[in-house]
């Protein structure tokens, strides 16, 4: 356990399983109060009970983000539990199927505007809302190499959705530093996830597949990843404002 984030409290969205949850682990490690946040119970009841195994504080939240009353709910929820927000960071999002960008089911682009757009933009409403009234705060937005970066084909639904997290979060950046609210992001490339499986894949096929196409010859672990959203959360980089953190092993290079 160290003491990094000692005294603070943490806002996790998407904290169940994955990046989420390897940094909800690792904030509470370093001694924040965390609250894990999804839309299924049991993920998040995992992850909080390895967080308290740990010796850590934890709790969970379920919401689904893209719905205006349960993104408000959730920073509620996190202020009656611990009666703060520090850290916010909005993992929370999904990758669609797939599709041409000429050829993509309309009910399915929309959803994934919903969840990683919408959904990320109304997690900073009210996180901002109260990190301003309360003096200041930091804001980590998961984004990926996939939009602002590179483009993939058959992925332009997720693409668009990740570059417009990338232009909220500068937009953002701007609007907020003066009241103390330091927003930033991190833009990963594959990851060692669920998300970053084809269809039926093992995750050794999947190393197989990519150890060509990445210049450092592997996938990143979630440790990684983590070890790059605690630094932007982190008083060290208090200098640091509308930063696109990218983590590709060279791969939009």
């Amino acid at each position: 356990m160290g003491n990094r984030f000692a005294g603070k409290v943490a806002l996790v969205t998407g904290g169940g399983a994955g990046i989420g949850r390897a940094v909800a682990q690792d904030l509470a490690a370093q001694g924040a109060a965390v609250v894990v946040s999804g839309r299924n119970r049991e993920p998040l009841e995992e992850a909080v009970a390895a967080i308290e195994r740990a010796g850590g504080d934890a709790y969970a939240v379920v919401a689904d983000i893209s719905r205006p009353e349960q993104a408000a709910g959730l920073v509620e929820a996190t202020l009656i539990r611990y009666g703060a927000l520090h850290v916010a960071v909005n993992n929370a999002g999904l990758r669609a199927a797939g599709g041409a960008v000429g050829d993509f089911d309309e009910a399915e682009f929309a959803y994934v505007l919903a969840v990683n757009v919408t959904g990320t933009r109304l997690s900073m409403r009210y996180e901002i809302e109260h990190m301003r009234a309360a003096g200041g705060g930091a804001i980590v937005n998961l984004s990926s190499t996939i939009g602002a970066h590179m483009a993939v084909p058959g992925l332009g639904a997720y693409a668009a959705s990740k570059a417009a997290i990338n232009a909220l979060t500068r937009t953002a950046a701007l609007e907020c530093i003066r009241d103390g609210v330091r927003v930033n992001a991190v833009s990963p490339g594959p990851v060692d996830t669920a998300m970053s499986l084809l269809p039926g894949e093992t995750a050794m096929a999947r190393d197989e597949r990519l150890k060509t196409q990445i210049p450092i010859g592997r996938v990143a672990t979630t440790a990684e990843v983590s070890a790059a959203v605690l630094w932007l959360a982190s008083d060290e980089a208090g200098y640091v404002v509308g930063h696109d953190l990218v983590l590709d092993g060279g791969a939009s290079l």
